[in-house]
């Protein structure tokens, strides 16, 4: 399986490089960095001293100015919080969801992991099939971003195989990117014919996006559901007078 590892507008260089360590530990190399406070944080000292050996994960890391761009190619998001969330994915242990999730075959994996200052953001969490909960001691429960990460990359090998695990199949669910596209254009023919009123959309949206994470719809199947909103949207245009 394909693994991407995304951090969301880290604001330490130190954790970006403990990342890149954690990862290599675990044989992964696809790190993102989503609007990072340094410009040049994979190059700065500080980093490459945390990633202690691991120059060339930094090397292969790259950073991006949206969440789309870092999820691009990805099926499968999990988010990672400290708390349930009362509306969005489920929310489950590592070792509850990947478990399952690396059993029932091929997927195309992207972690996410909030900023160190805030974490993720709601609209976030929405776009992800599942939110991972570490557990963690009730009396105190501040887990540094760097050992989140080692903790789900070590949890996500296990749940692989470990390290003689067979490779997996070609993955046939469409990427996150195309999701969104997707949901986008459902968006703009749902206020068009009149369904969804955007001054006052409640949660209409996340609800569609978590119905399509479930159903893990082939590029095919995004094709139609394209040509569904095209078609909603000419036969507004066409019904005005």
């Amino acid at each position: 399986m394909s693994t991407r590892f995304v951090l969301i507008q880290p604001s330490h260089a130190g954790n970006v490089g403990a990342a890149a360590r954690a990862l290599k530990v675990m044989g992964f190399d696809d790190l993102v960095l989503v609007k990072p406070r340094w410009d040049d944080v994979l190059a700065r000292d500080e980093t490459i001293e945390r990633a202690s050996g691991a120059g060339d994960v930094l090397g292969k890391a790259r950073a991006v100015d949206t969440l789309d761009e870092a999820l691009e190619g990805m099926t499968h998001v999990c988010a990672t919080v400290m708390t349930a969330r009362d509306f969005g994915p489920p929310t489950a242990t590592p070792r509850e969801h990947l478990g399952p999730l690396a059993a029932g075959g091929a997927q195309r994996v992207a972690f996410l992991f909030g900023s160190e200052r805030y974490g993720m953001r709601n609209e976030d969490v929405y776009r992800c099939h599942a939110a991972l909960r570490i557990p963690v001691s009730p009396d105190y429960g501040s887990l540094n971003l760097a050992a989140a990460i080692q903790v789900i990359a070590y949890e996500w090998r296990m749940a692989l195989g470990g390290f003689d695990a067979p490779p997996p199949a070609s993955p046939a669910a469409a990427d996150a990117a195309a999701v969104a596209g997707m949901l986008r254009h459902w968006e703009q023919a749902l206020v068009e014919v009149g369904f969804l009123d955007p001054a006052a959309p409640k949660k209409l949206m996340p609800r569609l996006q978590q119905l399509f994470n479930r159903a893990q719809p082939t590029p095919e199947e995004i094709h139609i559901l394209r040509g569904v909103a095209k078609a909603m949207s000419e036969a507004a245009r066409k019904a005005k007078p």
